[in-house]
């Protein structure tokens, strides 16, 4: 029996579904555990971020919104901001990068560079918003020098590496088909 031939027990779809689960939780602990050690002013890396838009930018990809979703729930249990926050920031990214996976489809590596610059400013305004509304009050101008530009750069310089694992193992869960 072939390679080609040789049957899975579930669809691609729902293992990559499945599969989210341990990859953005692992991604998860290891943000809040060793990359919020190393902040930059005050900006950290959004790493559970980065796989989501790598993974909506890939070519074979269908199943980018249940990642969306899986990695907004994660973040929302294991951070302190109202549970919505990061589930909508995250739908949002994943909605722009849907968006230029149709659109600048022939250079994928630049439309993970410019996802994750507007991701972060998406994802930082949805938490500003949200602080406010809640009664944190937050200086707008302090906040996007100390929080959010660092974090810009910062998520920048992990996005070609983030790109990189994740479209391994995207790779690896919707294999080329070989020809017989």
């Amino acid at each position: 029996m072939s390679t080609t031939t040789t049957a899975r027990l579930l669809p691609a779809s729902t293992l990559a579904t499945l599969i989210a689960i341990p990859v953005l939780g692992g991604l998860m602990i290891l943000q809040t555990s060793l990359v919020s050690r190393f902040p930059l002013l005050r900006g950290t890396t959004d790493l559970v971020m980065l796989a989501i838009i790598a993974w909506a930018l890939n070519k074979k990809v269908t199943s980018a919104w249940q990642w969306s979703v899986i990695g907004g729930i994660i973040f929302g249990i294991a951070s302190a901001l109202p549970f919505a926050a990061p589930l909508v920031g995250y739908l949002l990214i994943t909605w722009l990068a849907l968006v230029f996976k149709r659109r600048v489809w022939q250079v994928p590596l630049l439309a993970m560079f410019v996802t994750t610059l507007l991701g972060t400013l998406i994802s930082h305004a949805v938490t500003y918003i949200t602080l406010v509304l809640s009664g944190t009050p937050l200086p707008l101008l302090e906040a996007f020098n100390l929080i959010t530009l660092p974090s810009i750069l910062l998520n920048l310089l992990m996005a070609l590496p983030i790109y990189a694992l994740i479209g391994d193992l995207a790779k690896w869960l919707h294999p080329e088909e070989l020809e017989v």
